[in-house]
C-alpha cells in the first residue's frame, strides 16, 4: 500500500492512498499445478521404490527356496538344547551330517549314538534325502544325542506334516522330562541319607 500527499488550492494536504495491484491470478494457478505435479512426481516416485523393493525381496525369497532352505526345530533332554537345522538334499553323504562343526560320526563316536541320533530319519524313510546341522550344548553324550533326536524329529513334522503320526507312535515327538531331581540337605546325594551307626 503507498500513501502520496497532494497539495490542494486551499492549502490542505490530502492523503492519497493507492492499493498496489494484486498478482494476477494466473500466476498463483500455474505454482498451484506446479506444487502438485512435484508432489505426484514424488509419489510416483516412492511407488516405484517400493515396487523395487518388493521385487529384491521376492528375488531374494527365490533364491533361499532353492538353495539355502532349511526346517529349524530345538530339541531338549537333561541339561541338553539342540538346534537343529535340516535342508533338503537329494543324496546326502556322511559330511553332510554335522554336529558342533565336526562330523555327526565323530562327534557321536559310538554306534548306539549314531543308532539313537538317525532313528527319525530312518524310521519315517528320509535317511539319505536331508543333510542337518546341529548346535548342541550342555549336558553328556546322551543327553545331547536324545536332545538333537527330538530337534530332527521336530523339523522333520515342520516339513511334512503328514509324518507327525509315524512320529508320534514310536515317541520321538515326546520330550522325556525327565533330570536329575536336587540334592536335599543333611542328606549325600538326592535320597542317599548318611549311614547310620548304632553307637
Amino acid at each position: 500500500m503507498l500513501i502520496f500527499v497532494v497539495p490542494t488550492k486551499s492549502g490542505t494536504k490530502m492523503a492519497k492512498t493507492i492499493k498496489k495491484e494484486k498478482k494476477p491470478a494466473k500466476a498463483k494457478e500455474k505454482k498451484k499445478t506446479a506444487n502438485k505435479a512435484v508432489k505426484k512426481a514424488k509419489e510416483a516416485k516412492k511407488v516405484k521404490e517400493v515396487k523395487e523393493a518388493k521385487g529384491v525381496e521376492a528375488v531374494k525369497e527365490k533364491k533361499a527356496e532353492t538353495s539355502g532352505e532349511y526346517f529349524y526345530a530345538v530339541g531338549r533332554r537333561k541339561s541338553s538344547v539342540a538346534q537343529v537345522r535340516i535342508y533338503p538334499e537329494e543324496k546326502a553323504g556322511d559330511n553332510d551330517y554335522i554336529v558342533n562343526n565336526k562330523k555327526a560320526n565323530e562327534y557321536f563316536p559310538g554306534v548306539s549314538l549314531q543308532n539313537t541320533l538317525f532313528a527319525p530319519l530312518k524310521a519315517v524313510g528320509t535317511h539319505g534325502k536331508f543333510k542337518f546341522s546341529i548346535l548342541v550344548r550342555g549336558g553328556g553324550f546322551r543327553g545331547q544325542v536324545e536332545a538333537s533326536r527330538l530337534g530332527i524329529a521336530r523339523a522333520l513334522v515342520k516339513s511334512d506334516e503328514t509324518l507327525r503320526k509315524a512320529l508320534k507312535d514310536i515317541g520321538f515327538l515326546t520330550r522325556d522330562s525327565r533330570k536329575v531331581e536336587r540334592k536335599k540337605p543333611g542328606l549325600k546325594k538326592a535320597r542317599r541319607a548318611p549311614q547310620w551307626a548304632k553307637r
